[in-house]
């Protein structure tokens, strides 16, 4: 199992609005070990982890933050299991924002027997 340990470079998107949500994203990751370096890019929405680990578990760890974390693409050393959670999880957010417009748009309507 330690072959598998090799020095990777894992690189997430982490849905991150304040410096909380990035110190919250430092937290676990300095609680976790075979991690030489990582940098939280709040401005980007990136995480990128240097060390001895699995990108499984990096995403694993960085998820415990509560934040909503994708792979990085074409950066990230993805498992093919996960791309397609990835993916479902945008068309689900994607499709909750038109019913919320859709909802804000509907003018206020008073009843027709509002004096009796």
């Amino acid at each position: 199992m330690a072959a598998e340990l090799t020095m990777q470079t894992v690189v997430l998107k982490v849905a991150m609005s304040c410096e909380g949500c990035a110190g919250a994203v430092r937290r676990v990751l300095s609680k976790m070990e075979g991690i030489e370096t990582f940098d939280v890019d709040l401005k980007e929405q990136k995480v990128t982890v240097k060390g001895n680990v699995k990108p499984e578990d990096v995403f694993q760890t960085v998820s415990k933050s509560g934040k909503k974390t994708s792979y990085w693409e074409g950066e990230a050393t993805a498992p093919d299991a996960s791309a397609p959670a990835a993916a479902e999880a945008a068309p689900n957010t994607a499709a909750e924002a038109p019913a919320d417009a859709a909802a804000a748009a509907v003018p206020e309507i008073t009843p027709a027997k509002a004096d009796a």
